[in-house]
């Protein structure tokens, strides 16, 4: 069942001298409870269509629909976005930041802490609720940044390359982390990366954009037989690597036209 839907979205940047066009036609939909990835070369535009979808802005032309709703239109509809960095709030406790959107929709407090304990256990922390960022590492705060997106039970995620700055082995784990959580929770997913790897571990689907002005480019189905293991298990099936030798062509094709 179609969940989410791109329509004809074109995106100018405009400044006093010039305009840069960042996103031309895009035409996507997405099914609910997929799990999608957005790769290309740099300046195809893939945050700037993530940032259109999160609603932090009108494109320039064309729609997006959530559930058959406009996602400019919908003051209720609830979007969850995960980036890079976790943007906790250093001098809130673990508890308050994963809290923090549920009292903005007046959750009752306990309530509010109870949700908060069993998702912090549900992304694998020990108890932490009264801890502050500093006081853990980097995967950890992760780790909380997720809980914290999945509190207020958003209609979708969007994931801004949020593995990035971890090392490989936390990044690794996370990966497993969030693919387990979205197929335990039923979320629909959009994950932007510049790793290909990553793109297939995680993914149902891929779509790969052209740069300047960016476009959808290609659509990689992912096998059901990569689909169905974990992302750290998938990168020894067999058909990971035909179909990353794949894309690699793909992606090296359309930068080799873009320096041309």
């Amino acid at each position: 069942m179609t969940f989410l839907t791109v329509s004809k979205v074109h995106h100018t940047y405009f400044s006093s001298k010039t305009a840069t066009e960042a996103l031309q036609d895009i035409n996507l939909s997405i099914d609910k409870g997929e799990f999608v990835s957005f790769i290309g070369p740099s300046g195809c535009g893939k945050t700037t269509l993530l940032s259109i979808l999160a609603g932090l802005f009108r494109p320039t032309a064309g729609k997006v629909l959530i559930d058959n709703q406009d996602i400019h239109e919908n003051a209720d509809l609830s979007i969850g976005y995960m980036l890079q960095q976790d943007y906790l709030f250093p001098w809130k406790t673990i508890e308050e930041n994963v809290t923090l959107g549920l009292k903005l929709l007046s959750k009752e407090k306990e309530a509010a802490n109870e949700l908060a304990s069993k998702l912090l256990s549900d992304v694998g922390l020990p108890p932490v609720e009264k801890k502050y960022p500093r006081e853990l590492s980097g995967g950890m705060r992760q780790r909380v940044a997720l809980a914290r997106t999945l509190a207020v039970d958003p209609k979708i995620l969007l994931l801004d390359e949020p593995f990035s700055a971890l090392d490989y082995q936390s990044k690794l784990k996370l990966e497993d982390l969030v693919h387990k959580l979205m197929k335990e929770y039923g979320k629909t997913a959009v994950l932007v990366t510049h790793d290909i790897g990553e793109a297939i571990a995680m993914s149902d689907r891929i779509f790969l954009f052209s740069a300047r002005p960016g476009r959808l480019h290609q659509t990689f189905e992912v096998p059901e037989e990569v689909r169905s293991l974990t992302p750290f298990e998938a990168r020894a099936n067999p058909s990971y690597s035909t179909l990353f030798q794949t894309i690699w062509k793909e992606l090296e094709s359309l930068e080799h036209q873009q320096s041309s």
